[in-house]
């Protein structure tokens, strides 16, 4: 298996209307969201709040009301800004559901070729795309009879005010630039593969240098300007978010999920929930209960 081709493989909606959706508050596991990538399409909503957002090299900081877009392949992953941020985000295969349209074929081809490239961050008030946004969404949350027509009407209506308003670009960069920048993305999804497959298992700075075929030294400054972490504080964060994920949908001890996540000292691992949760495991575990329950 080539190295580019690792990303977040799995099936989106059903396989006859591939289309995903996720409504994410503080006790959603992936109120964090962790670095990832996938071959399909990606919009975010910002209900309530503001979020940060890092889209390969780029950061957006964006608030309530606004419409970030993501293309195929970028590595993506943020935070909440404030304690009260809502988001929720539909992530969809384009060619799938858009590209066999004849009248538009041309300007969807340019943009799953990224000859065009959307703009990834759609402010509220300008454009009407927010309105458009909020119809597509609201019709997957309600997902009543006929709602696929909706969906499908909105996700036309979302590209035909892309083009209308031209809120796209082309790439500025030269073939080479380009190439070295796609090699360097390829290097950091080495190793984020590596912490996605062995989170659970001792990893060092120097495992996750040498996945990416860098210099220990080189890769922590590089991966920290990709993500805004340090390698190990990524790992951290990321063993975390795992822990959540498994505190919701599991009933092992909190004991067997701190080993389960990498942590061999329970203490430690209590302490740095606790960190970055603002809460124990215990407490988490029982308030997604009441929540859900």
């Amino acid at each position: 298996m080539k190295h580019d081709s690792y990303n977040e493989i799995q099936q989106r909606g059903r396989f006859d209307f591939p289309i995903a959706f996720y409504y994410v508050d503080r006790t959603h596991p992936r109120f964090y969201m962790p670095y990832h990538w996938h071959m399909e399409f990606e919009i975010l909503h910002i209900i309530q709040g503001r979020f940060v957002l890092s889209l390969n090299e780029q950061t957006v900081h964006a608030e309530a009301g606004d419409v970030v877009f993501i293309r195929d392949g970028i590595i993506h992953g943020g935070h909440p800004d404030s304690s009260d941020c809502l988001y929720e985000c539909v992530v969809f295969d384009l060619q799938k559901f858009l590209k066999n349209d004849i009248s538009g074929k041309d300007r969807i081809d340019a943009v799953l070729s990224h000859e065009l490239r959307v703009n990834n961050y759609l402010p509220h008030g300008r454009s009407g795309i927010q309105s458009i946004v909020e119809l597509l969404f609201h019709a997957i949350r309600e997902q009543k009879n006929g709602y696929e027509f909706l969906v499908l009407g909105m996700l036309y209506a979302f590209f035909g005010v892309i083009f209308k308003e031209g809120l796209f670009h082309q790439p500025q960069f030269s073939e080479q630039e380009q190439q070295v920048d796609r090699q360097h993305i390829i290097q950091i999804k080495r190793a984020l593969h590596l912490i996605d497959e062995r989170y659970a298992e001792s990893i060092s700075l120097d495992d996750m240098a040498d996945a990416a075929g860098l210099s220990p030294n080189y890769f922590c400054k590089f991966f920290k300007r990709m993500t805004h972490r340090s390698p190990i504080e990524y790992l951290t964060r990321y063993r975390i978010e795992m822990a959540c994920t498994k505190l919701k949908n599991e009933d092992a001890p909190i004991t067997a999920i701190a080993y389960d996540c990498g942590f061999h000292d329970v203490s430690y691992f209590i302490k740095t929930f606790h960190r970055y949760k603002k809460i124990s495991p215990g407490k988490f575990r029982k308030a997604d209960l009441r929540t859900h329950g």
